[in-house]
């Protein structure tokens, strides 16, 4: 593990074959990062299985495929690099001469009873570190910058995030496909993500039985145990079904207790989808007047949300409509130039 590198080096071990989240971020900005930063070099370091979600000419430094404390480790081991940016908040101890982090959330400070005891214990420390450590920080909302300033005393970049390039509306062909495709009911709420604790997914559930409407889940989890025994589980859906998915839904739905950033309900809103969600962390600024907030855990707000949207097909185009409209200038390459110009801004050159 005694690379060494100049130019731009990216810590990119979070990064997974086909991932989304924090996958997506990183996948997308090093698509357009590159040729940004011409002609200095670029290299990411990566698990070796995704070495293929690189692009073209980007170098790739790799590490055995792992996750957890042994993935920190790698993601923790002496580097020697000219710039090295840790797309999430993963630093070398030792040899980078100057340090970027990107921080999404703050969710195991603000929130740890969301994850496992040793998880969060061990993500903390990983934050802490990174929140002390870098020479500069980059924050996905405003949300998450203010968290950094009243945990660190640290000011941060707000560079936000876009929809995957795949999201987007898709025809009405293709809506029907998916419809096909997965047996999906003519009405029902979705909601596409990983079953855990911070997403609410039983509320989203109780909301749309007693509006009557079959409830959607994909995504991990969605077939599993800890699944609402009332949702029908679709697993993982394939990238290239999710725009129709999103758009097949009467309303999408996102409960959430906390979001850094929130990247599922901004690529349903560019998908044309119908997105209520819960008015938390920095859900507010990211979907702007796209989608409907509602400011409360209360079963009762969620349905009176939600109903005007099922039952009426004018409201749900006008939320549609104006979703794609707060979409459309939100792109990757703009949150790369972005990145670009807080290198520039702030003297970080190889």
């Amino acid at each position: 593990m005694r690379d060494s590198t100049a130019g731009f080096t990216f810590g990119a071990l979070a990064l997974r074959p086909g991932g989304s989240g924090v996958q997506t971020y990183i996948r997308e900005l090093l698509r357009y990062v590159p040729d940004l930063l011409a002609p200095a070099a670029t290299t990411a370091l990566v698990q070796s299985d995704a070495v293929g979600e690189l692009p073209p000419g980007m170098r790739a430094i790799t590490r055995p495929v792992a996750g957890g404390a042994r993935r920190a480790i790698y993601g923790a081991a002496p580097l020697r690099a000219s710039v090295f940016h840790g797309l999430d908040v993963d630093l070398p101890l030792a040899g980078p001469a100057a340090t970027v982090a990107t921080v999404h959330d703050l969710s195991v400070i603000d929130m740890p009873s969301a994850s496992s005891r040793f998880r969060a214990a061990g993500e903390n420390i990983l934050v802490r570190r990174a929140l002390r450590r870098a020479d500069v920080l980059i924050a996905v909302s405003q949300f998450t910058a203010d968290r950094i300033a009243a945990i660190a005393g640290r000011t941060a970049h707000v560079v936000e995030l876009a929809p995957a390039v795949w999201a987007r509306p898709p025809s009405g062909a293709d809506i029907e496909r998916v419809r096909a495709a997965h047996d999906l009911p003519e009405q029902f709420v979705l909601q596409v993500g990983t079953v855990e604790p911070r997403k609410n997914v039983a509320l989203v559930a109780a909301a749309a039985e007693k509006l009557q409407i079959p409830f959607v889940l994909a995504g991990g989890g969605s077939r599993g145990p800890n699944a609402p025994a009332s949702a029908i589980g679709l697993g993982y859906v394939d990238v290239e079904d999710l725009p129709g998915l999103y758009a097949a839904a009467t309303v999408t739905a996102y409960a959430s207790y906390y979001e850094g950033y929130g990247l599922p309900p901004v690529e349903a809103m560019a998908c044309g989808g119908a997105v209520v969600a819960s008015s938390v962390g920095a859900l507010p600024e990211v979907v702007g007047d796209g989608a409907r907030l509602v400011p409360s855990d209360d079963i009762d707000d969620w349905v009176t949300a939600i109903a005007p949207l099922a039952h009426d097909a004018s409201a749900r185009a006008e939320l549609t409509r104006a979703a794609i409209a707060t979409m459309r200038p939100i792109t990757w390459e703009r949150t790369a130039r972005a990145t670009v110009d807080v290198y520039r801004r702030e003297g970080i050159s190889p």
